[in-house]
């Protein structure tokens, strides 16, 4: 379904030229727009959201549910904690610096650990969204 819309916009496209000669294009890319090249073990934040979070003791102590920047930098990464099933859970802004993240190439997999318990992050302060 979509290839025929997609061919029959370009097809008419193509039957009027003139649409074609009237269209503008506004604003400039910078000219010293800079590019990069990621590999694959780099951590995306599509593989960091859904984390779960373990402890020194193995225990899963949250979840990483979303990812706060400010100034162009990771300013926090917000857990989720407590509860179960979505029932009771609140959440918690953490320093990006206090979880450590890393690809365990054996199990092909990343994982993520922080230095604390259950219990001090159910007492954190609770991170509610801004309207």
């Amino acid at each position: 379904m979509k290839k025929i819309a997609l061919i029959t916009a370009s097809l008419a496209m193509l039957a009027s030229p003139v649409f074609a000669q009237e269209a503008k294009t506004v604003g400039a890319a910078p000219a010293e727009a800079k590019f990069s090249t990621v590999s694959k073990d780099e951590m995306f934040s599509s593989k960091l959201k859904g984390l779960n979070v373990y402890n020194q003791k193995e225990e899963s102590i949250g979840e990483i549910t979303d990812i706060a920047i400010k100034n162009n930098q990771v300013d926090a990464l917000i857990l989720s904690v407590g509860g179960f099933l979505g029932m009771g859970e609140h959440y918690v802004a953490v320093s990006p610096a206090s979880v450590s993240v890393r690809r365990d190439a054996k199990n092909d997999k990343w994982m993520a650990s922080m230095n604390t318990t259950k219990e001090a992050l159910k007492a954190a302060p609770e991170f509610k969204y801004p309207k």
